[in-house]
């Protein structure tokens, strides 16, 4: 069966052209140009991957990011002229999985879209995880910390599930980028400071133990059992 793409997007030619270039690699596309109708959409056919403009009339993409964040778990990739790192952080704050400034290359756009597909079900064929004080069950997508469960979104489960993988190493921002986000991503370090800010303080509002540690200028080292007392 192939693969659900949804499109919202208020420029009728984005769509149109969006359409086009997916359906010819054989996905199943549909394509709005409301947020609203996009929700009622997503409700009858859920789509495996959500492509959405920011701006748009009445809700907006960050708004809608919000609203499928409520009830899904499907990847979304955020269509935006704005690159300002402000507007960026927003998106990935309301659950966007990833960020690709208009105009983009549609090569660079296909290799997002696959990767984030790709990732889906490698997930889910796991066993769960057991390091620390962590039980990660990859095939539920759920996550208990010291016997306390914790909702994260599907980036940041995907974030702490290579940081428990790689457990007591220093990881680099450009590796935990290209593990998480994909090579093309390589360069997005707001993407890591937004979602290790967010896991941070998930982790602490279950245990005052403190699992992620800062390497300055280098990256970041999970410690599933919690840093040492001094």
């Amino acid at each position: 069966m192939a693969e659900r793409i949804l499109i919202v997007d208020d420029e009728v030619q984005i769509t149109r052209v969006l359409r086009a270039s997916f359906a010819a690699q054989g996905y199943d596309v549909r394509a709005v140009n409301d947020p609203e109708e996009a929700l009622r959409v997503i409700a009858e056919w859920p789509p495996d991957l959500i492509l959405t403009d920011l701006m748009m009339p009445g809700m907006t993409g960050v708004d809608l990011c919000r609203a499928i964040r409520a009830r899904s778990t499907t990847p979304v990739l955020v269509l935006s002229v704005r690159d300002h790192e402000r507007s960026k952080i927003e998106a990935l704050d309301a659950g966007a999985d990833d960020y690709v400034t208009k105009p983009f290359s549609m090569q660079e756009l296909m290799a997002r879209v696959r990767a984030h597909l790709r990732r889906a079900p490698e997930r889910s064929s796991n066993a769960p995880l057991q390091t620390g004080d962590f039980l990660i069950d990859i095939a539920a997508h759920s996550v208990t910390v010291a016997g306390q469960p914790i909702h994260l979104t599907p980036k940041e489960f995907d974030l702490l599930l290579h940081f428990a993988r790689n457990a007591g190493k220093v990881l680099t921002h450009r590796a935990l980028l290209t593990a998480v986000w994909g090579a093309d991503s390589a360069q997005q370090s707001e993407y890591l400071r937004v979602f290790v800010g967010q896991l941070r303080k998930k982790l602490l509002a279950s245990s005052p133990r403190e699992y992620l540690q800062t390497e300055p200028w280098v990256g970041y080292r999970f410690l599933p059992e919690g840093a040492p007392e001094l």
